[in-house]
């Protein structure tokens, strides 16, 4: 299952970054990535999500952690592998605003995402996101 996933992120690489939106080749967010994901393997998403704003953590509430927890496994940050979801803080003492589809490619742990300005695209699991990594989650 977790090759799926992976499988099916990849299918997405190159879809211009579009906040709130979840349409492969048209626009996705992060989220939007997430749920495009969950909507090819599983059929419909499990809930609809209200509108948010681009600073939508802003209040201090852990929002995407907690709505990920209804529907997914967390698994501990050392057993991190390909498939999972992975939740990242941007600045200290934030809430978690960022997620991505942990993957590999020629034995390198890799990151599939969309960022603001950027196309989805996979890049390599770097310091600067091990540094952000706070929660892993598995489908």
């Amino acid at each position: 299952m977790a090759t799926d996933i992976v499988t099916i992120a990849r299918g997405w690489i190159g879809t211009p970054y579009r906040h709130q939106a979840s349409l492969k080749g048209v626009g996705c967010d992060c989220l939007g990535l997430l749920r495009g994901v969950w909507r090819e393997r599983h059929g419909a998403e499990p809930e609809s999500l209200p509108p948010y704003a681009p600073d939508w953590s802003a209040g201090g509430a852990e929002t995407l952690r907690d709505g990920l927890a209804r529907y997914l496994t967390a698994v501990p940050l050392d057993a991190i592998k390909p498939g999972d979801i992975a939740l990242f803080r941007m600045a200290a003492r934030a809430p978690a605003r960022h997620c991505g589809i942990v993957a590999e490619r020629d034995g390198a742990r890799t990151l599939i995402h969309a960022r603001q300005n950027r196309a989805v695209r996979e890049e390599l699991f770097s310091p600067f996101w091990r540094a952000r990594l706070v929660w892993l989650f598995r489908i």
